[in-house]
């Protein structure tokens, strides 16, 4: 609960609760029953929301109970079941199904969410070059003279022969990542939009360049925040329970350890440094209670989200800003309000059944919209420009019937920074389908009928005896052991003792169960051999086999990342950006028409197959009456991508390849130039080099080969040297 009391601490773009003054400035004391009734309205919401819940709570309650592999409390066997065996099947399942997603979406290692400039940029240049009209510019195809070379027109033509400047092998001119900015800077040149008209001028992306920044920023911030480890949280209850909630970016003030070192004392002190950084935080569906009539986030008019505090947390809420002290300090004076749902009894693994959490309170955030005149009327400092009625966002902390805390939504544009993703989407209901729901009737029958098959071979494993005490002497003990003698009546035929065997039907069980457990694979869409199953099938004898069969198996998890793309990656890449451009602190040299993307269906296909494609595509490419159609740049960066490579560290930017083109190629002419003139057919072949050209075509021969032994040619005749027949006589 420390990471939350953190996460409040905001910015002064708050609007808050505020003192009432008159004409003469004097405060004037807000009366108590408009706040009782703005907290009575707040808790008749969340009354309303928490009833509306009580279906899908129950749902999640079985769900939970088959993950676990144990038998709800109110649940009673009769006496003649023995067995209470709880095959868990669902658990294997859903385990199936989280660890997929979490190999899907950061199986790159990146998180899985991309900023990318648009198709059309605004307010941007998507495209900028060198003007080639500026003084200094001006190029020539014609060769200049060798005393005429002594300084070069073009700022980067450099390698001349004389220039003192040759580069040896391995060499480059860069001088670090801004190597051209820091050129176009100190040769004062100018850039214009659009893109180059000449391939050998160098041109600039602006708005891919900032896209790549946001991109960047966003990830450096959810990696320090661990927003992957919250993330995978919320991945595993959408799996279980069909839902995952995700709370944020929000504020929260991270400490930097700083240390000092005294000049004159050379002692250390510790000045720790508070920063304002994004973070993400799960929440659990159990505690996050949604508008009854709202099918998804953006639908909902309000939000509650509870908490359960210790008297150490309600305490530090008094440090944070925008708290109200005198009401915490009245909310503890009432003593601990929580009440335990009958939810959070069933959660328990124990069979404790004494109140559990009585020193504990229920502390209610709510995010919602209300009316500007009663907001203005309960004493919230309302933005200027909002009329009476409009309606604000506002945000409420609530215990014991105290207003602890109600303040404006801070947040521009207004959001509700909550998301909440399905694994399954159900469009009639807010809360989704997940594995252990869709498999319920199947886990219930393989019970059922594993417990049949251990009570039947307990039956069936033992004797059950048919005894004639009649025939017997009384007062004998009936235990069996080996080595047992029975006491017969005197005169008394017919067999005494009967050992009966009853029939095994655990075959026909166990038929049945293996029956069921292939119609949990069919419900789930998650096949047995993808998680594991051993056993070699039809289909699984050859790798293409299993291939197709892996490959139809991922369709139904398509669908499960779509949803998370859409429902919360997208979203939340919005959210980020929006974040940074409105409370980031440092220095933010990001405009641009930027686009947030989500990348966890792209992550479906494998790496190997396409940095194959892109390969096989580059070869093709490579063809001369292609190759001007294709952007060669482009695709060497998408396979440095999918070979984990970033294309930022190895690769140089078009402009820059230009650059050292250049400088290339003004090294062979000079090495050219100052080579001996040898002709084209008697230069000497350096070693491991290929041989020079023969000057002639080279005689075939009859057979057509050259010499050699490869190939058929023409067919000797009778009389060519080549001939082998016997030759024909008069």
């Amino acid at each position: 609960m420390a990471d939350n009391e953190n996460s409040l601490l905001d910015n002064s773009n708050y609007l808050y609760f505020a003192p009432v003054e008159n004409e003469d400035g004097m405060q004037l004391n807000l009366e108590e029953d408009v706040r009782n009734r703005f907290v009575g309205l707040v808790e008749e919401r969340f009354a309303s929301a928490e009833r509306s819940r009580e279906y899908d709570e129950r749902r999640w309650l079985q769900a939970y109970h088959n993950f676990r592999g144990v038998y709800p409390k109110n649940v009673k066997f009769r006496e003649s079941e023995k067995s209470k065996v709880f095959v868990k099947v669902t658990k294997t399942k859903v385990l199936a199904a989280y660890g997929q997603l979490v190999d899907v979406l950061f199986g790159t290692g990146d998180f899985p969410i991309g900023v990318t400039e648009t198709k059309v940029t605004e307010g941007v240049a998507k495209y900028s070059h060198l003007n080639t009209a500026a003084p200094g510019l001006e190029t020539s195809t014609q060769e200049a003279a060798p005393e005429q070379k002594e300084k070069p027109a073009d700022p980067f033509d450099v390698g001349y022969v004389g220039d003192g400047k040759t580069l040896k092998a391995g060499a480059t001119f860069a001088k670090g990542d801004n190597f051209l900015e820091e050129a176009i800077k100190e040769a004062n040149l100018e850039l214009v939009e659009g893109p180059s008209p000449d391939p050998t001028i160098p041109e600039l992306s602006p708005a891919k360049t900032a896209a790549r920044e946001m991109q960047k920023l966003i990830h450096d911030q959810l990696e320090e925040s661990n927003g992957g480890g919250e993330l995978r949280n919320a991945l595993f209850e959408a799996a279980l329970f069909g839902t995952g909630i995700v709370k944020g970016p929000f504020n929260f003030n991270k400490t930097l350890n700083r240390w000092e070192t005294d000049e004159e004392t050379n002692e250390r002190t510790y000045k720790p440094l508070s920063v304002r950084v994004p973070r993400i935080e799960f929440v659990s569906i159990w505690d996050f209670f949604p508008d009854p009539n709202a099918t998804t986030i953006q639908e909902c008019e309000y939000i509650f989200h509870r908490h359960k505090m210790n008297r150490s947390q309600i305490r530090g809420l008094g440090k944070l800003p925008y708290f109200d002290k005198d009401k915490i300090r009245e909310c503890l004076e009432l003593g601990p309000n929580y009440v335990e749902k009958d939810y959070e009894f069933e959660l328990k693994d124990d069979a404790r059944t004494e109140e559990y959490g009585s020193d504990q309170y229920s502390v209610i955030e709510y995010w919602g919209i209300m009316d500007a005149d009663y907001a203005k009327e309960v004493g919230m400092q309302l933005p200027e420009g909002v009329d009476t009625l409009d309606e604000v966002q506002v945000n409420a902390w609530i215990c014991n019937g105290k207003l602890l805390r109600g303040v404006i939504n801070p947040f521009t544009p207004y959001r509700i920074p909550y998301n909440a993703f399905p694994y399954e989407r159900n469009p009639y209901s807010f809360f989704g389908i997940g594995v252990a729901e869709n498999m319920d009737d199947s886990q219930q029958i393989m019970n059922g009928h594993a417990r049949m098959a251990i009570d039947n071979l307990a039956l069936s494993g033992s004797l059950v005896f048919d005894v004639d005490e009649s025939a017997l002497v009384g007062g004998q003990s009936m235990e069996i052991y080996p080595g047992k003698v029975f006491r017969r009546q005197a005169g008394m035929q017919g067999q005494a003792i009967h050992g009966l065997k009853f029939p095994n039907t655990s075959q026909e069980n166990l038929m049945m169960f293996d029956k069921f457990r292939q119609l949990a694979d069919e419900e789930t869409g998650i096949p047995s051999y993808s998680h594991g199953q051993t056993g070699v099938q039809s289909m699984t004898r050859t790798a293409s086999g299993m291939s197709m069969l892996l490959g139809a198996a991922s369709l139904n998890m398509k669908t499960v990342v779509k949803n998370v793309d859409d429902f919360l990656l997208k979203p939340l890449g919005e959210y980020f950006f929006q974040w940074n451009m409105q409370f980031f602190e440092g220095e933010l040299n990001i405009q641009g028409d930027l686009e947030v993307k989500a990348l966890g269906t792209n992550s479906l296909m494998q790496k190997e197959v396409r940095s194959q494609r892109l390969t096989m595509f580059l070869q093709t490419a490579q063809n001369p009456t292609i190759a001007p159609f294709v952007k060669i740049s482009k695709i060497i960066s998408e396979l440095a991508y999918s070979l984990d490579l970033d294309p930022d560290e190895i690769l140089n930017d078009p402009e820059e390849a230009a650059i050292m083109a250049k400088i290339i190629g003004a090294q062979n002419a000079g090495q050219a130039n100052g080579s001996a003139a040898v002709p084209a057919n008697q230069q000497p072949g350096a070693m491991g080099g290929a041989e020079a050209a023969p000057s002639q075509p080279q005689e075939l021969g009859a057979t057509g080969t050259g010499g050699g032994n490869i190939g058929t040619g023409a067919v000797p005749q009778a009389g060519e040297s080549e001939f082998s027949g016997r030759t024909p006589t008069a």
